[in-house]
């Protein structure tokens, strides 16, 4: 439906189309005006074919998916574990529930079988992939879906962070069973995630042109929150990193040249050979050294913006997730100021 009237000596034109918002414009001159509303008509008439509704019965949510692994996925940072959760969910029954009769119920179910076999975190990454697709085809892609049916889908709580840390003894264990594997840079990984607190993503991905040995410092161009940074390196981790860098001329090399998987498998085989007699180790995750980390710097009485310098947290709230200071060592330092003031 189109209009065209006169206002304040201009000619204001509208087509309305179902499905579509209102189109306006004005111009100087009727003529223009209707010559505007034909091809206005014309365009949402052929968006109008590619938009039926009829086309929900002829799609299943695993072709959505498809289409967004394909699309969507390869220009993430993460690319590789989202394509295998995408995999993941193609192997579901309700990857061939067409999107005409697909329901929220249908992903409720799955929240509640999945909460039984992994953390809620991990559903929480789940559920929101989903939604993204969905909306990705809402907003994108001209799917014509009334709403998403994620959105309406509860979202379990996430658990609090992890406060897992180096127990006695498991630091000198892990370096110790480092020298029994065959991967040589796993020793170095763990010592630079302890003294850096950089996640493993990073520390896998330095090259040698980000070293600046001289002034003690290491770029991160690439990191999760896609904000690069520079961090301060203490004494050892600057020792390591030339220690490293000595192995290549080449400025684009990395100083770990092995894949995030083989890095993964040796540490979990690392991990095994300590259970062997700390059985609790199997509980540590690499991550957890970042962790670790974050909380050494507070005890060695960093500021919390010093330690965001070089953790790149942004938000002061995600940094103390990660601090959980021994109460053994608060108490030594209490009562170590209390005897400074009554002398």
């Amino acid at each position: 439906m189109a209009s065209i009237r006169k206002r304040n000596d201009k000619w204001q034109a509208q087509v309305r189309r179902t499905g579509h918002t209102l189109r306006t414009k004005t111009f100087i001159n009727r003529a223009d005006a209707k010559r505007w509303v034909r091809q206005t008509e014309l365009e949402l008439d052929r968006s109008t074919l590619a938009y039926d509704p009829s086309s929900l019965d002829r799609t299943s949510v695993g072709d959505l998916l498809r289409r967004y692994a394909r699309d969507v996925t390869p220009a993430k940072r993460g690319k590789a574990s989202e394509a295998k959760r995408i995999e993941v969910f193609l192997r579901q029954r309700w990857a061939n529930v067409t999107l005409a009769r697909i329901t929220p119920q249908a992903f409720s179910q799955h929240r509640d079988k999945r909460l039984r076999e992994v953390e809620a975190g991990t559903v929480l990454r789940e559920l929101g992939l989903l939604q993204a697709v969905f909306e990705t085809a809402r907003q994108e892609w001209d799917i014509p879906l009334p709403e998403n049916p994620l959105a309406k889908v509860r979202k379990p709580k996430a658990a609090n962070g992890r406060t897992r840390r180096l127990q006695s003894g498991e630091l000198t264990a892990l370096l110790s069973a480092c020298t029994e594997g065959r991967s040589e840079y796993l020793r170095p990984g763990i010592l630079l995630a302890i003294e850096t607190g950089m996640r493993r993503g990073e520390i896998l991905n330095v090259r040698r042109r980000d070293l600046d040995a001289e002034n003690g410092l290491l770029s991160i161009p690439e990191t999760k929150t896609d904000v690069p940074r520079t961090i301060p390196l203490s004494e050892n981790a600057a020792r390591i990193l030339i220690e490293l860098r000595a192995e290549s001329t080449d400025n684009d090399a990395r100083l770990f040249p092995v894949s995030a998987n083989a890095f993964r498998l040796a540490w979990e085989r690392c991990k095994r050979r300590v259970a062997k007699h700390l059985p609790d180790i199997e509980g540590l995750r690499f991550h957890d050294l970042r962790h670790e980390a974050v909380s050494r710097f507070f005890e060695m009485g960093l500021s919390v913006p010093e330690v965001a310098t070089i953790s790149g947290h942004k938000d002061p709230r995600m940094l103390f997730r990660y601090t959980h200071l021994k109460p053994e060592d608060i108490v030594a330092k209490l009562r170590k100021t209390k005897l400074r003031v009554a002398a």
